[in-house]
């Protein structure tokens, strides 16, 4: 399976499963990576992201790794910032879904914007259950962290 034929089923997994009570979940599936994100049907400089990223980008990385979570991905950093304070607000909520394994702060790769994101160095992409795996986790960062963005 090429990769864009890995981030179109993931694609499928979010809107099969994102809870109706959040909103219609919109896609967009490129040869790296899948965004969501909720409400105006533009893309939103806000948006949940699973990506390949290079290895120099994820600690324990050789080749390559995925990204998984939240994006603020503003012109102006303050406004990433203001973003990511906001979530950091309702913290020990979404930790008690997401676990230990997020990371805040500095975007990978472009530091003014702000993430709320897990990297799994040298996944293997070919595997059968790996569209599943990524597309729950996302699905897991949406559970967690929508309901706190839209209270804002």
């Amino acid at each position: 399976m090429g990769e864009r034929a890995l981030f179109d089923q993931i694609g499928e997994i979010i809107r099969g499963a994102t809870p109706p009570r959040l909103g219609h979940p919109h896609i967009h599936t490129r040869h790296n990576g899948v965004k969501a994100w909720f409400g105006d049907p533009a893309p939103q400089r806000e948006h949940y992201e699973a990506q390949i990223i290079p290895a120099a980008l994820a600690p324990g990385a050789q080749h390559h790794a995925i990204e998984i979570g939240y994006h603020a991905e503003h012109p102006a950093e303050a406004d990433n910032e203001a973003a990511l304070t906001r979530l950091l607000t309702t913290e020990a909520a979404w930790r008690a879904d997401l676990g230990d394994e997020p990371r805040t702060g500095t975007f990978l790769g472009r530091t003014t914007w702000r993430r709320i994101s897990e990297t799994w160095p040298d996944a293997d992409l070919t595997g059968p259950d790996i569209p599943f795996e990524i597309g729950v986790r996302l699905v897991d960062y949406i559970r967690a962290l929508e309901p706190h963005r839209k209270r804002v």
